[in-house]
């Protein structure tokens, strides 16, 4: 099984990869920007039977996705299997606060990067017998969910995302290609900290890398163009 995880240096996607790296079938692609961390990332999943290598990229340097990670996708892989878009930006603050570049860095990691990684690695998706794209979006992503102040620019670019794994979905209704959104209720990861200092959630990145390395694996067999809130509250 050959995957690639976004941010995965810290939060969900670092332990995703290491609970991926327990299968001795798993060839893994970890990138992050932050390189020290990926390299602990590393080392935590030597003693697995599946492979980690890890990757340092920058995903909001988006016209090197597909001038230097793509090419670094094509020496390790000759196609894909499964391909998580977890990496993300939160920032928290009103709405006449927020900067036009506040704006631009959501729309970017939350949005952007995860298209251009798809365009990317359209080819060795499509490789596969049967390849899953997720896309790791936000319950404040969801229309009609409870939205919160402060959270216009990050909830507004997550919804983008949801939205064009639909638009995935019914183009390549007819490939060996299935697209999904996570909607994601609050995890007490290191970002949601940052965002929300001294917010406990209900949920640790443990628990959700657990269901979302379980729906990588199976959820295309049952889902094709959903976006799934995976949330303890309502709406």
């Amino acid at each position: 099984m050959k995957i690639i995880v976004t941010g995965a240096s810290r939060g969900i996607g670092y332990e995703l990869v290491r609970l991926l790296a327990k299968d001795r079938n798993s060839l893994i692609m970890a990138v992050s920007r932050n390189a020290e961390k990926l390299e602990e990332l590393r080392k935590d999943c030597l003693d697995e039977p599946g492979k980690v290598f890890i990757q340092p990229f920058d995903l909001e340097r988006l016209e090197d996705i597909p001038a230097s990670l793509i090419p670094a996708v094509e020496e390790h892989f000759d196609q894909l299997d499964i391909l998580v878009n977890n990496a993300g930006f939160l920032v928290n603050k009103p709405f006449e606060e927020l900067s036009m570049e506040d704006f631009n860095r959501s729309l970017v990691v939350n949005y952007l990067a995860p298209v251009a990684m798809i365009r990317g690695v359209l080819p060795l998706l499509q490789k596969a017998a049967l390849s899953h794209v997720i896309n790791i979006s936000s319950m404040g992503g969801v229309q009609g969910s409870v939205k919160f102040p402060g959270l216009s620019s990050y909830s507004s670019s997550k919804a983008a995302l949801g939205v064009m794994t639909e638009c995935l979905a019914e183009e390549f209704k007819e490939s060996r290609i299935r697209f999904n959104t996570l909607a994601l209720g609050s995890v007490q990861t290191e970002m949601l900290e940052e965002a929300f200092p001294g917010y406990k959630a209900p949920v640790n990145p443990m628990e959700m890398a657990a269901l979302i390395k379980d729906f990588a694996l199976n959820g295309h067999a049952y889902f094709n163009g959903k976006i799934i809130p995976v949330s303890l509250s309502t709406p």
